[in-house]
């Protein structure tokens, strides 16, 4: 009896053009770093003798002197310090990234032409614009196009699974970009709550040295209660102006993140049509 043939084998899935991203600085690294840094900046800027009377911290800074006023704002300082410095090394590094990720061009103008190519069914010069693009967008919706080429000859899938199958490969090409897209985003969102907190405590250190000084037997110490409270004052503006450039810094970035998932979902449903369409 003759064997029947058997289907013949899948064609081998193409690899995504898109990769996990790895790039990004090191949290683990850098923050350890610009603790050192913000620290010797206290220690040796901000605390420098000639920011005080006589060259002594216990007298206080000169009239006017604003490095001396920031030291005296007590242990706090420094660690509010790094948290700036964090927050902003880290919104530069995002900027960086996201600007590479978004390729040459106008993303817009990419989502229009590329639409315009998938309209007249033109798949290789698809390809070719993707290449062209460089980014995030051009390397997910590559992949998809590589992956609705292969569909386009299989024989062993109906309509709908194939369909199926275009949209997983897009998925899993966008999830394998998005990690890079958002890495240190997490940073910068934490440090927006957590510079306030820290300033709250600072705040919270000074007005526990004010009181304290209210609290003396005989007259007031006027001057410790002067420093307490100064002290409080500078924890909270580092603290609320470290936190608010941290919220910005976020909703900006996150929002760079969101357009280019946009356009990428955008450009991935007209692939998806195009494809039911056509084939």
């Amino acid at each position: 009896m003759e064997k029947k043939a058997t289907s013949p084998a899948p064609a081998p899935k193409p690899a995504a053009a898109a990769t996990k991203g790895k790039g990004g600085l090191n949290p683990a690294l850098v923050i350890p770093l610009l603790f050192a840094i913000a620290l010797a900046v206290y220690i040796f800027v901000l605390g420098a003798p000639e920011h005080f009377k006589d060259g002594d911290h216990a007298k206080g800074p000169i009239d006017g002197d604003y490095y001396g006023i920031v030291y005296k704002g007590g242990p706090i300082v420094p660690i509010l310090m790094t948290c700036f410095l964090i927050v902003l090394t880290f919104t530069i590094e995002r900027l960086i990234t996201l600007n590479k990720a978004q390729g040459s061009g106008s993303i817009d103008a990419f989502v229009v032409k590329l639409r315009g190519l998938l309209d007249k069914n033109q798949i290789e010069e698809a390809i070719k614009e993707c290449d062209r693009q460089k980014g995030s967008v051009g390397n997910v919706i590559k992949a998809g196009l590589l992956k609705y080429k292969q569909l386009t000859t299989e024989t062993a899938l109906d309509k709908e699974q194939k369909l199926a199958a275009l949209q997983k490969e897009i998925e899993e090409a966008t999830t394998l970009e998005l990690p890079m897209l958002q890495k240190n985003l997490t940073i910068i969102a934490t440090l927006a709550g957590a510079s306030t907190l820290l300033a709250l405590l600072g705040t919270v250190i000074g007005m526990i040295k004010a009181f304290a000084a209210l609290g003396t037997s005989g007259s007031p110490d006027s001057a410790a209660l002067a420093t307490g409270i100064s002290e409080a004052l500078i924890n909270t503006a580092l603290g609320i102006g470290t936190s608010a450039i941290a919220t910005i810094s976020y909703a900006y970035l996150n929002s760079r993140v969101d357009d280019l998932t946009y356009s990428i979902d955008e450009i991935g449903l007209s692939l998806q049509s195009n494809f039911a369409t056509h084939y």
